[in-house]
């Protein structure tokens, strides 16, 4: 980066979207400060296990220089499939020929842990909630946290995912519903416990689907399997059934009803669970989305092109931040950078945004679409 000053860089969110362009740019010699509104990197549960593709997600560790960790810590294992159908038949088995790194799972929390010990001491600042960007297109920015604090920054990036702050700045795009929920279980300790979900899901992914209903059980390390029941319903289809969230024993009694029909053996993935359920509906961007240039923010990942959850989501987020890292490094000033970066990127995210547009409902079909891809977003 030949400008002077050094540009002020704030990255607004710690996910791996945010983490990886930090850490590129670090690469390069550039400082950029990370703000996240979590209290500290243990806060929350960071969610369950997700598949780096060797032509995304792995492209950004490799220029990040973390691709060999990233391979120790890997379950080249998980990359197995079940698809059954609610009988419990198995139509279709995947199991990963030996030394298969196309897609290798690792957990959400161990890749977080790798992109943030990597990082230098300092980067990432925790407790900051944005609220609003506000200042001149040309800069600079004022981001105005909750609690008082604002600092001003030449280049703000939006990494702040489905519901971000920082695409206020440049778009008046919502999220919307997709029709689809996600209602997530969790099973712990399951070769003591559980052994027959254990047996059941093998070292990867288990999934079953009527049109209406499905199941999608994914093995995590440490013993655990994460459990996605996956309908077509409301978003409020809870309160609607007069129950909280919090009602597990009453939820549990909706489920079995509605799977009814299933095999014993797969309606245990919704009985057996170990605590509450957690609710996640499926919202998607409008398709295509995309703003006018702005010489002083962008976005990348979920905050710039959310999608339903087949597997592209952080694959696509972290080849985001790898690319505008470069352009940063690579361009004489911010606006260059943030013209070449988009370039690139709008085209290929409305391209898969169009071709996963109201797709959500594909995780219901019969039809076996990859499953092994599904919760990965």
């Amino acid at each position: 980066m030949n400008t002077t000053p050094t540009p002020r860089i704030a990255i607004i969110g710690a996910g791996p979207g945010g983490l990886i362009c930090a850490r590129i740019l670090q690469q390069h010699g550039i400082t950029a400060a990370v703000y996240d509104r979590d209290a500290g990197p243990a806060a929350r549960d960071q969610g369950g296990t997700l598949d780096l593709h060797a032509d995304n997600g792995q492209i950004a560790l490799r220029e990040a220089g973390l691709l060999e960790e990233f391979f120790r810590l890997a379950r080249p294992e998980g990359q197995e499939m079940r698809q059954m159908d609610p009988a419990g038949t198995i139509l279709f088995h995947h199991v990963p020929e030996q030394g298969e790194r196309f897609k290798p799972e690792i957990d959400r929390g161990r890749l977080r842990d790798l992109l943030l010990d990597s990082l230098q001491p300092g980067t990432v600042r925790w407790g900051h909630a944005l609220q609003t960007v506000s200042g001149p297109a040309e800069g600079p920015r004022q981001l105005h946290f909750t609690g008082g604090t604002t600092i001003e920054a030449d280049l703000v990036v939006g990494a702040d995912g489905a519901w971000s702050k920082v695409r206020r700045a440049l778009s008046q795009a919502t999220p919307r519903y997709s029709g689809v929920s996600f209602l997530e279980a969790w099973f712990h300790d399951v070769a003591t416990r559980h052994p027959d979900i254990a047996e059941l899901v093998g070292q990867g992914g288990a999934a079953a689907a009527d049109g209406d209903r499905g199941l999608f059980a994914q093995r995590n390390s440490g013993d655990h399997i994460r459990v996605y029941i996956i309908q077509r319903v409301p978003a409020d289809w809870i309160t609607a059934g007069g129950l909280t969230p919090q009602a597990t024993d009453g939820i549990r009694a909706l489920l079995l009803e509605r799977y009814r029909d299933w095999s014993p053996r797969l309606r245990r993935l919704i009985s057996d669970n170990d605590g509450p359920y957690v609710d996640r509906p499926i919202f998607a961007l409008p398709v295509p989305h995309a703003w006018e240039h702005n010489p002083t923010v962008t976005l990348l990942g979920d905050a710039a092109h959310l999608m339903p959850p087949l597997g592209v989501g952080v694959n696509l987020a972290m080849l985001d931040a790898c690319e505008l890292a470069l352009a940063i490094a690579c361009h004489d000033t911010i606006d260059e950078a943030i013209h070449a970066y988009e370039e690139t990127m709008l085209p290929r995210s409305t391209e898969m945004a169009q071709l996963l547009d109201g797709a959500a409902g594909e995780l219901l079909s019969t039809e076996l679409p990859d499953f092994a891809t599904a919760g990965n977003h």
